[in-house]
Parts: structure tokens; sequence; C-alpha cells
């Protein structure tokens, strides 16, 4: 081994027993709920690719892979965890020595199934290179830089992204061996158990650990990893109580549209690029998703208010601070997180008028709007007028209210608008 930090720490046989042990645990996990993303990464097995999974901390990105190796097999891959205490100080000047061990306790493998790998510089370097050579890579990491343009460059645009987010309410229902209901053709009392789940679902969110040990504050814990390290030690940041009172604030705020400005004022920071660059972290370590208004001037996209979403509703629950449950400010957080799903591409409209709509779709020109219940006639008012406003600027195909029933469908000039049930709704996702 080559003198370095990092094997000037361990003898040959240590660092033997260390990948041992890692790979026994890895395959003895538990895979529990199959991932809709397990499909993605069986697609893109035979595909000369790197397939990076990226997600928050604790959301099953060692657990979808583990599901992906075993179909494999246990005798076709290597598997490596950066996040083990024993491998900091590893460079990727080692990646050469690691791979001579791991064939010393394996045999010659040709895939290499790593994790949060986003903890070594410069590892793309000896992965691009280990890819050269006719080698295949499965990577999670909890950065969504691993995502990026910047990423798509050091890799040659040879990789496959994946984007991880804590359980779907489909798959929340299946982690509690519930069934699915046939949505054509459901009883009254099929109706009330899938919106008392997805009450429970606003409530616990979908982060796997979570629900699997309810009795521990596991959520408090996560949240103090990303926040520190994820993003105060990752980022260099000295002012750790600017940025801690920052996130209790916007989490504490789910859905709400806030101003950079305004931001800047109240926890008195420097200047708006320091709020950016503060939110922009949240961001990429998958705590907070800030969306930006639908508009032509894409100047004023980028000065507008933004609205913030979380990546969990248990964590606002649970992290946040609330006077009293506010159920339609969730409700409109997991229809986020379902669309984000699907697409990056999600804005909010805000009209000349000053209705607002909560989501515009510019690649289907649909408009949607969320809301707790429609049981005052008020209430649906409100909604038309804005969904109406929001028709005239945008010329839409369509409009879905997604509330707590299905109700009747209308029109507003001429573009169909239906109203459903949310619960119902976010089963497609």
């Amino acid at each position: 081994m080559s003198e370095n930090i990092w094997a000037s720490r361990w003898t040959k046989d240590q660092i033997k027993s260390m990948v041992l042990e890692q790979f026994q645990f890895f395959w003895n996990l538990q895979t529990g709920t199959i991932r809709t993303q397990l499909a993605q990464v069986e697609q893109a097995r035979n595909v000369p690719h790197a397939v990076i999974v990226s997600g928050l901390r604790r959301v099953g990105k060692s657990t979808l892979l583990a599901q992906m190796a075993h179909r494999l097999g246990a005798d076709e891959f290597y598997y490596v965890n950066f996040e083990d205490d024993r491998f900091l100080g590893f460079e990727a000047d080692d990646a050469n020595d690691l791979y001579q061990i791991l064939v010393e306790v394996f045999g010659e493998r040709k895939t290499f199934i790593v994790d949060e790998i986003q903890n070594i510089t410069g590892w793309e370097h000896f992965v691009r290179r280990f890819m050269d050579q006719g080698f295949k890579f499965y990577i999670t990491g909890s950065n969504a830089s691993l995502l990026s343009k910047e990423l798509g460059s050091r890799l040659t645009g040879r990789y496959v992204p994946i984007e991880l987010f804590p359980f779907s309410f489909n798959e929340y229902l299946q982690f509690h061996s519930e069934d699915i209901p046939d949505l054509t053709r459901m009883t009254t009392v099929q109706h009330a158990r899938l919106q008392s789940s997805l009450q429970a679902y606003l409530e616990s969110g979908g982060i796997p650990d979570v629900l699997k040990y309810p009795e521990l504050p596991l959520l408090k814990t996560l949240y103090d990893d990303v926040l520190y390290r994820d993003i105060a030690t990752r980022y260099r940041i000295d002012d750790v109580t600017a940025i801690r009172e920052l996130a209790f604030y916007l989490i504490s705020n789910p859905s709400s549209l806030v101003s950079f400005n305004k931001l800047k004022d109240q926890f008195r920071l420097g200047s708006v690029n320091t709020i950016k660059n503060y939110i922009g972290y949240m961001e990429n370590s998958w705590l907070l998703f800030p969306v930006n208004v639908y508009d032509y001037s894409v100047k004023r996209q980028q000065i507008a208010p933004k609205k913030i979403y979380c990546i969990d509703t248990g964590l606002v629950n649970k992290v946040g601070f609330g006077f009293s449950p506010n159920t339609g400010k969730l409700l409109e957080n997991l229809v986020y997180l379902s669309l984000r799903r699907s697409t990056p591409d999600v804005y909010y409209f805000s009209a000349p008028s000053g209705y607002e709509v909560d989501f515009y779709l510019p690649a289907n020109r649909q408009l949607i709007q969320v809301t707790q219940n429609l049981i005052n006639a008020s209430t649906l008012e409100r909604e038309i007028r804005a969904l109406q406003s929001a028709v005239q600027q945008l010329k839409p195909e369509s409009a879905v209210i997604l509330t707590d029933a299905n109700g009747n469908d209308m029109e507003i000039d001429g573009v169909p608008v239906m109203v459903r049930s949310a619960a119902e709704w976010m089963l497609r996702f």
C-alpha cells in the first residue's frame, strides 16, 4: 500500500476485514418495500453508464441498491461504504490499492456498489478510469450535486441519474401491508380508510426507518445530521446559529412564500447572496425545495418570492414549530413531493389580480390547486377565481383541484377543471 493518511492507519489484514464486514452487512440488509425506482435501476443494468442514486439521508438509497444487488447475486459485485469512519482520509489515489484488496477477498468481479461517494474528493476520476476498463458502477450520495450538469462533464455524460425520495403514498400503503384499492370501484369504507391513511401519512411522512422504528427520535437525529454534517461542515459555515434558525423558520412554514430580501433582514445576514447560498445548501442536501413563480421573464422568476417545500412532512411535524396542525399546507407539501418525483419543472403561478395557483406544470400545461376541503362555498369560489385568473394568462390545457373527495367536473373559459380526491390522485405516483 502507498504511504498516505488513510493507508498508513490500517494493515492489509485490517482492510480485508473492513471490506468483508461491509459486504456482509450490506448483503444482510432487509430489502423491505420494493421501491418504484428499482425498475429504473434495472433498466440501466446493461448500459455502460454509472447509475447514480441521490437523495436525503435515511431515505433508503442503500436499501434500493440492496434490492438490485439481490437480483445480481452475491458473487457479482463489490460493495464499499464511504460513510464508514474507517475510510476517513481515503483519497481517489487509494482506489487501485483498495481494488487489489477487493480482488484478494472476493475474486474478480465487474460491478461496484458504492455508498455515500461524495465523501471522497475527486471520486469521479477513479470511477471514470474503472468504467473505461469495463466496470459497472451503482453509486449513492446525499448531495444533489451528484445529479448536476457539473457531474455530467466529470463523467463525460456517462451516467444515469436517479432521484430517491421518501416513500410515496403508494409505497407507504405497501409498507403497512394495506391493499391498494381499485379506484374505479371503491366502497364508502374504502374511501374512508384511504382518507385515514393519507392523514397518517401526512403526520408521519415517508422516511422508511422512521416508520419502522416510530419509538425512536430518528427525525431529529436526521435533521441534525443534515444541518451540521451535510451543510455546516461540508460548506465550512462558521455562523451555525444563523443557518440553524433559518432552516427552522423555513421548515416551520412549509408551502409558504418567502422573500430572500425579507429573510436577509429578519436573520440579520449580510446580503441576499448569503440567504441564496444557505437555501441552496439546504436544497443540495435534500432538506428543502425552493419553487419559482412561472413567468415568461426569467428575471422575474429569479427575483420574485419563492415557495418553500420540505422533503418530508414528518420532518415538518417533528422539527418545525406550529401553534396548531396546518393540514392544508402539509397537503400542499405532499402534492409537491408527488409532482417532483416525476418532474423537476414545477412552478407556482401568481396572477396580476393577486390570485395564486399552487402549481403549474408547463410540460403538461396543467394547473393544480390544493385545498383541504370544499365544504364552504366561499372556498370553492376562491379556488375557481384563482384558476380563472391563471387560465386567462396561461391558456392551459387542463386544471385540477385536489381536495378531500372527488367532485363534479367543470369548465373555466373552455378549460376542463377536475375536482379530485388528493388521496386517490397521489396513488398515481
